[in-house]
């Protein structure tokens, strides 16, 4: 049997205007059909993806917020998310569509060196 790598999926991406946030979130869960040990990150501009009361149809695109609720199913438990992006931007946990483990500078970099393979977008 395989060993489990630990795969880091960091997005910093807002979640709508650009590709990226859905491009890593499709790559997050398509990782999860492996089994690996993974783990979610929100960073920057990144945590509005996790915001309550997304609409992406007004400006034509799939609402990424309705995605975030699935993401259990797929074996991802609790995203993580920069606890001082959330404070810059007056966000608090009740504001998120689901719940999130929020980490200071020092538990993020731990986690990416103690990860095998970091994705970043």
């Amino acid at each position: 049997m395989a060993k489990s790598r630990k795969l880091l999926f960091i997005s910093r991406s807002p979640p709508y205007g650009a590709y990226r946030a859905r491009a890593l979130l499709d790559m997050a869960l398509a990782a999860s059909v492996y089994e690996q040990d993974m783990k979610l990150l929100f960073l920057g501009d990144g945590v509005y993806q996790l915001l309550r009361d997304q609409d992406g149809g007004p400006i034509g695109e799939k609402t990424l917020g309705n995605a975030m609720e699935a993401l259990e199913l797929y074996g991802i438990d609790k995203p993580l998310v920069e606890a001082a992006a959330l404070e810059e931007r007056s966000l608090r946990a009740q504001d998120l569509v689901i719940p999130a483990e929020a980490l200071d500078a020092q538990a993020i970099r731990n986690l990416i060196a103690q990860s095998d393979v970091v994705f970043n977008l």
